[in-house]
């Protein structure tokens, strides 16, 4: 077992790997931006090491910094966490040729799977079904417009580098396709980096479901069931569910299959998501999948009573996993609470939180890493904290999330409290029945 971990990360998930790091008893390193001084990962981590100045390029996003960091502490391994290099292929590269454990898959297999177009090649060969689209990147609009008309419109343009809904457009005709196309190229190339891009077949009416999966040093891949992401705003996801609402038994085991293949096939190692699109006849398709721990993955550790960083950290060391999959038993939701404005576009809100109490109760968890008197910078994500709630039913579970939000307070900053307030009373979110095209119609009062 390692003994001393590097967290490449901050916020919320930073603190949580402390707290599972310190139960594993392994020494822990902070790493942290000027203005991420006074978060709380850098108070309860053993160590903390300042890698420079706010802006992620210079901080978070540094490999040359961060294993810098790495050799003055001495620590054997580094946890990426998610988002900044968890799914950097050269970095996990980089820690490997410096016999540093990157906790997580291979720069190989983040390469199979974290470029959309290669990954979706990968899955062809392994027999997982995928949305209908073009073989690899499309050089350009003109190559591309004949292809759309071949897929059949409506299609979606997307980045092959991309992420959170950026370098991506609807084209439901071909009046509409090199338009769509260039704000996509544009919007991909400022956002990554890379501005190559691929062309789908839009799936009308779908659910976002996604599998999370884990794959041993051994060649051994095991499912830990379904979360539904279906409720997003500009493919950003705000309520994560597990089960889903959607499943049935049958699905559920094509869909498990499914996901396991994918992952068998390049002998994943760690902690991946395998993301579907599912249509109304509950025909499903390959999206992509995250070689990384997700945002969400308190869901799953609700309903299958499991800590997913610690298995990430065995598998890591070593360890084999159980071979067994698992199929929820209870209901969990987790509501993103982020320094947004919802009744103003949802626009970014940072600031000093003047007042903080998070919601406590029987199946209530709260991760977060503010606190009354927390500066919220600028710089980063907008996410400040997740409430989950955990019942028997899933009725049961929207009940608890109305009360455990009612008594959240942040003050001094605005939150998306009240967006999930309503949503909760939201009888179309009650009946389980909707779609990725739920905002569209859905307002704030």
């Amino acid at each position: 077992m390692f003994k001393k971990i590097l967290i490449a990360n901050r916020g919320e998930i930073a603190l949580r790997i402390i707290r599972t790091c310190k139960e594993m008893g392994i020494l822990t390193v902070a790493v942290y931006s000027t203005a991420d001084r006074d978060s709380l990962h850098v108070r309860f981590a053993d160590e903390a090491v300042c890698i420079g100045p706010a802006s992620s390029l210079e901080s978070y996003l540094n490999i040359s910094k961060i294993m810098a960091a790495v050799e003055i502490t001495n620590a054997d391994a580094v946890h990426p966490g998610y988002g900044f290099l968890a799914e950097n292929a050269d970095f996990a590269d980089i820690c490997a040729e410096y016999g540093v454990k990157f906790i997580g898959p291979s720069g190989n297999m983040i390469r199979k799977m974290g470029d959309k177009a290669t990954a979706k090649a990968t899955m062809i060969k392994a027999k997982v079904p995928v949305i209908p689209g073009s073989k690899g990147l499309v050089a350009n609009a003109k190559v591309g417009l004949p292809l759309a008309n071949e897929i059949g419109y409506p299609v979606i343009i997307k980045a092959t580098a991309g992420g959170g809904g950026k370098g991506m457009r609807l084209a439901w005709n071909d009046e509409e396709f090199e338009d769509s196309w260039d704000k996509a190229k544009q919007e991909a190339a400022a956002s990554f980096g890379n501005d190559g891009l691929y062309i789908e077949k839009f799936i009308e009416e779908p659910r976002h479901i996604e599998f999370q999966i884990i794959g041993d040093q051994y060649g051994t891949v095991v499912h830990l069931s379904e979360r539904d992401c279906s409720i997003q705003r500009r493919h950003q996801k705000l309520v994560e569910e597990c089960p889903s609402p959607f499943m049935t038994k049958p699905l559920r085991a094509k869909m498990g299959k499914a996901a396991i293949q994918a992952g068998a096939c390049i002998k994943y190692e760690g902690l991946g998501t395998v993301e579907f699109l599912v249509d109304k006849h509950k025909n499903f398709y390959f999206m992509e999948m995250n070689t990384r721990i997700q945002v969400e993955h308190p869901v799953t550790e609700e309903v299958i009573d499991h800590d997913l960083v610690k298995e990430q950290i065995k598998v890591a060391a070593g360890d084999k996993i159980s071979g067994k999959s698992y199929i929820p038993t209870m209901h969990a939701i987790e509501c993103r609470i982020n320094a947004e404005d919802p009744y103003h576009d949802f626009r970014p809100s940072p600031g000093t939180i003047t007042s903080f109490h998070s919601s406590k109760g029987q199946g209530v968890r709260v991760d977060t890493h503010v606190y009354a008197g927390y500066k919220i910078p600028p710089f980063y994500d907008s996410l400040i904290a997740k409430l989950i709630c955990r019942a028997q039913t899933r009725e049961e579970c929207i009940t608890k999330m109305k009360r455990a939000l009612d008594e959240f307070i942040i003050e001094g900053v605005k939150t998306t409290v009240p967006f999930h307030q309503q949503l909760m009373r939201n009888e179309k979110f009650i009946s389980g029945n909707f779609d990725t095209s739920f905002m569209n119609d859905f307002e704030i009062k």
